[in-house]
């Protein structure tokens, strides 16, 4: 076999060869990427970055309230605030009773009346009350809720 005819027969091995090996880099760039981004954003990156949550501490039993829907119904709740264990005093619940009525006043009795609907509405209570005491609150209870 001549020089040229070699070459000719090795070229198709060697570009073969290159062709693995780029494979074999291409796939190990994916996996390191993916293994980078699964610590940076799941598992590791939130858990480093998030502050503990806070220890509970007395709960506060507000007075009941009775609040006008908007599509005409009524609606008697009653809330209690679970304060944090390092808060300097215990809530006084005006704020929060202030709060509830403002809010709930916005809503139908068909919105409150799914056990979701209830919840999103508790959630958004709760962010609203945990700011304005300035994260003395941490968690808003319904102990009454009566719709007619």
């Amino acid at each position: 076999m001549s020089d040229q005819e070699k070459t000719t027969a090795e070229a198709p091995a060697a570009k073969k060869g290159k062709k693995k090996l780029l494979m074999i880099v291409a796939v190990g760039f994916m996996v390191a990427a993916g293994a980078g981004g699964y610590v940076m954003l799941g598992a590791g990156g939130d858990a480093a970055a998030k502050e503990p949550e806070p220890e509970p501490g007395d709960v506060v039993v507000m007075d009941a309230v009775t609040v006008n829907l908007k599509d005409g119904h009524y609606l008697k709740i009653k809330i209690a605030l679970q304060a944090t264990a390092d808060a300097a005093h215990e809530p006084e619940g005006s704020k929060a009773l202030d709060l509830a009525i403002d809010q709930f006043s916005e809503y139908e009795m068909g919105e409150l009346s799914t056990t979701e609907g209830r919840h999103k509405a508790k959630e958004t209570l709760r962010e609203h009350v945990t700011e304005a005491y300035h994260g003395d609150v941490m968690d808003v209870y319904f102990t009454e809720f009566v719709m007619q």
